[in-house]
């Protein structure tokens, strides 16, 4: 066992490897969800961390043929291979440890899904915190927005989806970056708090390839009666707010 680590539940059958550095928010999930492969995809998500995103994938009874997590942090490399053994996810789920910039280990041009929950704070920008994994998760210090469309670029076939999260003052920056890798974007959806309330962040789809057209959909809503709204429950799989 790691030192500083725990363990958390994902539904009934999966738990994931967590520590005060590698673990996960509210973004992980909604973007999971908005990503969810089909049964015969091959999957990667990018700057892994714990490894939440595709580990939510298969909480069910199905989840994509193969996935890829890649980081270059050690520490979360490792976290990610003691919940692959714990889950018996071995021929399902390989954690990698490298730069998005040298994905060469990876299969290029041949992958259906390529996620992203990137540094939200854009180089040069707000305030580095000490720590270093918590800069690299938070701060665009090894690897900017046109770095992740470029790795995906060259990781998804033609007709493949990138899928990102990102803060609602980044998304300009984020369009033109995917744009500007052949990744046309298809999807936008605003998450927000409550109706009344500003969107704190967006999730957005892209295909390689695509032509011209960005469906808009309703915003996603946080806050229900009681407690999260019904949607942000299912997404958690929880029946109702405690």
């Amino acid at each position: 066992m790691l030192s500083d680590t725990s363990w958390e539940m994902l539904g009934e059958k999966l738990s994931i490897c967590v520590s005060p550095v590698h673990k996960f928010g509210t973004d992980a999930f909604l973007l999971s969800d908005f990503a969810f492969p089909r049964r015969k995809d091959l999957c990667c998500d990018l700057g892994t961390g714990c490894g939440i995103i595709p580990m939510l994938w298969f909480r069910g009874e199905d989840g994509p043929k193969k996935a890829f997590a890649v980081d270059i942090q050690p520490k979360a490399i490792e976290q990610l291979t003691e919940t692959v053994k714990q889950n018996g996810l071995d021929d399902r789920l390989i954690p990698v440890l490298a730069d998005l910039k040298d994905l060469s280990a990876l299969p290029a041009g041949e992958l259906d899904l390529v996620t992203c929950n990137p540094p939200y704070k854009a180089k040069g920008s707000g305030i580095l915190n000490e720590l270093d994994a918590e800069t690299i998760a938070r701060h665009e210090v090894l690897c900017t927005v046109e770095d992740v469309c470029l790795a995906a670029a060259r990781l998804l076939k033609f007709g493949g989806r990138l899928c990102l999260c990102q803060r609602p003052e980044r998304l300009a920056d984020t369009l033109c970056a995917m744009r500007a890798a052949k990744i046309e974007p298809k999807r936008l959806r605003m998450v927000q708090q409550r109706g009344d309330s500003a969107p704190w962040l967006f999730l957005v789809e892209g295909k390689k390839g695509s032509r011209s057209y960005m469906q808009v959909m309703p915003p996603l809503l946080i806050e229900g009666e009681g407690g999260f709204s019904r949607e942000v429950l299912d997404i958690y799989q929880k029946k109702d707010n405690l």
